[in-house]
């Protein structure tokens, strides 16, 4: 990712224990599994949000189709 930088938060118990789990199963971190989940958690982000831009997109682009289309067939009657 680049650059690290400290930072202090505050985790209840349980995720503690999870992280531990985690870094000592993967002989990681514990701050490595941290980043690697927000990692994992960037990216589900990003991809929904691409998503839901091609959803609007696609709603974009039938709008233009059948506008041309209603164009195309008063400039060019012989493609009906």
């Amino acid at each position: 990712m680049g650059r690290t930088e400290k930072l202090t938060v505050t985790l209840p118990k349980e995720l503690i224990s999870v992280a531990d789990r985690i870094a000592e199963k993967e002989k990681i971190s514990r701050s490595k599994v941290i980043a690697h989940s927000l990692e994992e958690l960037a990216e589900k982000l990003k991809v929904a949000e691409m998503a839901e831009g091609y959803k609007v997109l696609a709603v974009e682009q039938r709008a233009f189709a059948a506008m041309a289309a209603g164009i195309a067939n008063e400039v060019l009657p012989e493609w009906k």
